[in-house]
């Protein structure tokens, strides 16, 4: 186990509950959670209560299906939400957290991830996650 974590802050346009309730809509995950080019989403899951569980499936052009699982430990509309985040490149204690905070212009939304397996499984979902929040903004 390491403790290695990211975090990643971006300003998002929006009000924080519209950020916020995206992250628990399977329609919309199946819109952004896209780490990737030419990567798309063949199945989403959202059970959203603390307890529930999620499920998306993200499809890679070369590495075909890649499942992501886990459940919701907090939802505090429109403040926090915190899941497990289990994948082929990450541990099963590993936890993502993200805040929405207003502003302004918006939503300042911090991601913070916690517990990877290695340097380079944080770095991949350094990158992941960076293009996952702009995919997010786009949709919205």
């Amino acid at each position: 186990m390491t403790d290695l974590s990211l975090e990643i802050t971006r300003a998002i346009p929006h009000p924080p509950g519209k950020v916020f309730d995206a992250w628990l809509n399977p329609e919309m995950l199946a819109k952004f959670m896209l780490p990737g080019p030419g990567m798309t989403v063949s199945e989403a899951q959202s059970d959203a209560k603390v307890g529930g569980r999620f499920k998306i499936v993200m499809r890679a052009p070369e590495a075909g299906d890649l499942p992501h699982e886990g459940e919701y430990k907090v939802i505090d509309r429109p403040n926090r939400l915190q899941f497990t985040w289990n994948s082929p490149y990450s541990q099963d204690d590993s936890t993502v957290t993200l805040d929405f905070t207003p502003t302004d212009k918006g939503t300042q939304l911090r991601l913070h991830h916690i517990r990877f397996p290695s340097q380079e499984s944080r770095d991949n979902h350094e990158g992941g996650w960076t293009a996952i929040l702009v995919a997010l903004e786009d949709a919205l």
